[in-house]
């Protein structure tokens, strides 16, 4: 067998895995349903207050309990059994989907009841993020870490494919229904994951929670500084280059579309996220992977920078696909490198850091681009905010060598 064709058939290898199948099959589920409920709920609280901070405000609703919870959550995710804790998270956030459903069906104009679920839907994920993340290396061998985090992250960008497309078609026929289908899809997930037959190694005994037990996720993290530094990067990059909370805002003011609209530019950089997932999963990243990692992210706040300017809506939809495949190149380097450099018994509570610093950080960069575009308006946020990404890749490149002469994704 070549090199060339060793490297395919090893992209596959770790998808072979049952239990890995299930955890990657309700990841989709699960993604589906968020990215379903986004655009609903992008959508319906946009049209009853026409406040681009309104908008922000929700995403900082979603953001709050990671912030909150997230070393008590880490803590969790390494003292209990990783397959429970997660099974139990789906289960609150499709109660959370239930509520959308009801108040959406029942005509329900004020806010705060939107805010009130998402709110409780983001105790759930943060609970959900890092049990999630701790559980993927205990389904495949170490050797695979790297093509089981792409395919992981491959089946959360084809979520991100269908589900805002969906939500948006779905949305024409009444705002309840994609809350409906959400809240299947979570409990299917929820199941999915119950089903696992592997828990991952025996877990230590809780024993006494103390400022160090709960820290401890932290204090790794900030003693690594390859992980320190790739972590902060998508933090600032996804904070301030984010303009996800804002397509709204796009679809219909600039682009005059209905919610149609909106669900094709949700989607559009999950394509490209997938696409290029799926290129990673046949020619891993090699050699220089620090280096491609600043890169991508730079490349991220260009095509944030040329969306702004943009307001064609194919045009914008193949910028925000190159959005989506530059941020998967970063998602792989980062998530392989915090998973291969992490021992096992730490896992969860570094993952729940790197929850708040990733994930929360879209949720917080909603809400930041929620009040920059009550300042500005929405395009120079959007514009501001892609220059700023670009600014960041130049100073992490100086202010974390360690990050920036990263060879391998793995070191022995």
């Amino acid at each position: 067998m070549s090199i060339a064709n060793a490297a395919a058939s090893d992209g596959y290898v770790a998808f072979r895995y049952r239990d890995f199948r299930l955890h990657c099959a309700a990841r989709l589920l699960y993604g589906i349903a968020l990215s379903m409920q986004a655009v609903a709920i992008g959508w319906y609280v946009y049209s009853v207050t026409d406040s681009p901070f309104a908008l922000g405000v929700a995403g900082l609703s979603s953001f709050l309990p990671a912030a909150c919870l997230s070393l008590f959550t880490g803590h969790v995710a390494d003292i209990y059994n990783r397959r429970i804790v997660l099974s139990l998270a789906f289960t609150v956030a499709s109660l959370a989907s239930l509520c959308l459903f009801l108040i959406a069906y029942t005509g329900v104009d004020h806010v705060g009841a939107v805010y009130a679920c998402v709110l409780t839907a983001g105790v759930a994920r943060a609970f959900s993020n890092p049990s999630a993340q701790a559980l993927t290396p205990n389904l495949v061998p170490k050797e695979h870490f790297a093509n089981a985090i792409t395919w992981y992250s491959s089946a959360w960008s084809g979520a991100r494919i269908v589900g805002p497309a969906l939500g948006g078609i779905l949305y024409i026929f009444g705002p309840a229904v994609p809350f409906a289908v959400a809240f299947v899809s979570i409990a299917a997930a929820a199941i999915l994951v119950f089903r696992i037959a592997n828990p991952g190694p025996p877990r230590k005994n809780a024993g006494s929670v103390s400022w160090e037990t709960l820290s401890a996720g932290l204090n790794f993290i900030r003693s690594k500084k390859v992980i320190l530094g790739g972590i902060s990067l998508d933090l600032f990059a996804v904070l301030f280059g984010g303009a996800t909370a804002l397509l709204p805002v796009i679809a219909r003011d600039v682009m005059h579309t209905g919610p149609w609209g909106l669900g094709l530019l949700r989607s559009s950089p999950a394509i490209g996220a997938i696409l290029m997932g799926a290129f990673l999963a046949h020619a891993p990243i090699g050699g220089r992977a620090g280096k491609k990692m600043l890169i991508s992210v730079a490349i991220y706040g260009l095509a944030t920078v040329l969306f702004g300017l943009s307001g064609n809506l194919f045009a914008s939809m193949a910028l925000l696909a190159i959005v989506g495949a530059s941020d998967q190149i970063s998602v792989v380097v980062r998530a392989t490198v915090v998973q291969a450099e992490t021992p096992d018994d730490m896992r969860g509570r570094v993952a729940a850091v790197n929850s708040v610093f990733v994930s929360g950080a879209s949720d917080l960069g909603e809400f930041e681009s929620g009040v920059t575009a009550g300042w500005w308006g929405a395009i120079p946020a959007i514009i501001v905010g892609g220059a700023a990404t670009i600014a960041c890749a130049a100073i992490w490149s100086r202010l974390f060598p360690a990050l920036r002469d990263r060879d391998k994704l793995v070191e022995h």
